[in-house]
């Protein structure tokens, strides 16, 4: 499976820039340290964690999925394996709870954040595999799957692809007030433009909305769904919204669309393509007030920013990125501590190290405050703290932020990092 298929949407090429963040004088975060967790090792634990946040239990266990590696070959899975489950207990040690492609038609490639319930079983999406063979491009039309706390792995539902259902699951899922867990596909339904599914406790899929390309609605999803009290959703389209020249015509540039649990569709947002930029990557962060925090590429700088929408729909961008040691190319959603500041990742920018891909920069994680001011709290260097972080950061209870990276790490097949603060 290609590890970089977000490349697709990037720009041609970034140039550098030597643009610093904000004076470090008084710095809040001056004192942070950065230590890598662990290091891949592809086919023994696991290679590539993919867009998938690690997710945290009452005992301090992380869980979190590689989208190849371990081992296990089936389908059009990498040479080293489908990918993995694992966990990383407070100690810092890992265990692989779980290696796809054991089965045929087993699920391939988990990309989202996992969802744990109250028995601690996980529940995952998976962007190839499943009983469809070698349709959606030769590695399946992709799965929703669980994994007990025995460790024994079920295949819920099975994506067909075409108009029939979604195919590539891309994003998590997210429980809603009915009980049925919903998310997204990033294709699949009309002409390959995604849908927006809900899965019940017996394994049964409902399409709650087919995505319209070329009109007003948003298509081609990458990210899932944030739910409010009300059991109302909010998530972003990568591409779609009108036809529009800065962004490719047809194409589009993406939208901030609302949706019932009963499918009823409300767009809040078009992207232009100009200061507020384009084709947003991660998912969407909701505060207690309703105000809508994510992140896009392009903006002024053509290096992303970092946006709020709030509930009356008035849309501020509350950062641009201009490349260099600034950071380049957010494709993450944000977190948020009690204090109002925003934290992220960059696939690109900071360090330009000679494993990075393309000369691009290696990644960085940034601190945005209420106030404003931006800080870089690491640029990675593609070496032992890995480069490309694709994924959101998660606090552990000491509001620690852990992360991790697509790629690089000791054996170059991504790493988990930690930030004290």
């Amino acid at each position: 499976m290609n590890r970089c298929l977000h490349a697709l949407f990037l720009s041609a090429a970034l140039a550098a820039s030597s643009n610093p963040a904000v004076s470090q004088t008084d710095n809040p975060f001056a004192n942070v340290t950065f230590t890598t967790v662990h290091s891949f090792q592809g086919a023994l634990d696991g290679g590539n964690p993919g867009y998938g946040a690690l997710i945290l239990d009452p005992a301090g266990n992380f869980y979190g999925t590689t989208i190849d590696g371990g081992g296990q070959v089936t389908g059009g899975c990498e040479s080293d394996g489908c990918g993995t489950v694992f966990k990383l207990d407070p100690q810092g040690n890992l265990t692989t709870l779980h290696r796809f492609g054991s089965v045929t038609y087993d699920a391939a490639g988990p990309y989202g954040t996992l969802l744990r319930d109250s028995a601690g079983n996980l529940y995952g999406t998976s962007w190839g595999g499943g009983t469809s063979g070698n349709a959606c491009y030769g590695y399946g039309c992709g799965t929703v799957w669980m994994l007990s706390v025995a460790g024994k792995e079920h295949v819920v539902y099975n994506f067909a692809g075409g108009t029939r259902d979604g195919s590539v699951a891309t994003a998590g899922l997210t429980l809603g007030t009915d009980g049925r867990v919903y998310s997204t596909t990033h294709n699949g339904g009309i002409v390959e433009a995604g849908v927006v599914f809900a899965i019940d406790k017996s394994g049964a899929e409902s399409i709650i909305h087919f995505f319209q390309p070329f009109s007003d609605d948003g298509d081609n999803t990458w990210s899932g769904l944030v739910r409010d009290p009300s059991g109302n959703f909010y998530g972003m389209t990568l591409a779609g919204g009108g036809t529009n020249p800065n962004c490719g015509g047809e194409f589009g540039c993406g939208v901030i669309y609302e949706i019932t649990e009963t499918g009823t569709e409300t767009i809040l947002y078009h992207f232009t393509g100009l200061a507020d930029g384009l084709w947003p990557y991660g998912g969407l962060l909701r505060d207690e007030k309703g105000n809508l925090y994510g992140t896009s590429q392009g903006g002024t700088g053509q290096y992303g920013t970092v946006f709020k929408l709030d509930p009356s729909g008035k849309f501020t961008v509350l950062h641009t990125f201009t490349g260099g040691t600034n950071g380049a190319d957010p494709l993450t959603a944000l977190v948020r501590d009690a204090a109002g500041n925003l934290y992220g990742t960059t696939a690109h920018g900071g360090e330009f190290g000679a494993k990075c891909a393309g000369g691009f920069g290696c990644g960085t994680v940034f601190a945005l405050t209420p106030s404003g001011n931006f800080y870089v709290l690491h640029n990675f260097t593609g070496e032992g703290d890995g480069w490309d972080p694709v994924a959101p950061l998660t606090f552990d209870s000491s509001g620690n932020l852990y992360g991790t990276t697509s790629n690089g790490g000791a054996y170059d097949d991504g790493a988990i990092f930690k930030i004290s603060r």
